[in-house]
């Protein structure tokens, strides 16, 4: 099937079986890499995006479901991802690292609902991802130190 991807604000034109994961039509054929593989059932969240300002699996769903949508990866930019990144610095959050694209996506769907989220609605919003190397507490709180960097 022949496509047309908005990905990060740029029009991608791919020819792609329409039930090919989105995650692999983004990866291999559009040649984004930052989103990564890590379960193919949903489960881990390295593989997360944004369609459409929401959060989503990029390795469950199919190539069509992006069709006509915003997508945004982490090569992508926004404004809360830009706060979340220069905390994530700032906080030495990575370990591997191969987790850290799908938690900076993740905590920017979460800031973009809600500004200054407790600890309680990190830890919920955030659950849906994991990291290997148990970096949960850097994660938190870079998240409020985003939020910090945001309101001064």
């Amino acid at each position: 099937m022949k496509a047309n991807l908005s990905i990060n604000g740029k029009e991608y034109s791919i020819d792609a079986p329409e039930e090919i994961p989105l995650l692999w039509a983004i990866r291999d054929i559009v040649g984004l890499i930052g989103t990564k593989f890590g379960c193919g059932v949903a489960q881990c969240g390295a593989c997360s995006i944004l369609v459409d300002g929401i959060l989503v699996k990029s390795c469950s769903i199919p190539l069509s479901f992006g069709i006509g949508k915003e997508i945004t990866t982490i090569e992508g930019t926004s404004e809360n991802l830009e706060f979340l990144r220069k905390a994530w610095h700032e906080g030495n959050v990575p370990q591997c690292g191969y987790c850290q694209s799908g938690q900076l996506i993740a905590a920017t769907a979460l800031l973009d609902q809600i500004s200054n989220p407790t600890d309680q609605e990190i830890e919920d919003a955030m659950s849906s991802n994991i990291c290997r190397c148990g970096t949960y507490v850097r994660i938190k709180k870079a998240i409020h130190k985003a939020v910090a960097l945001k309101n001064n």
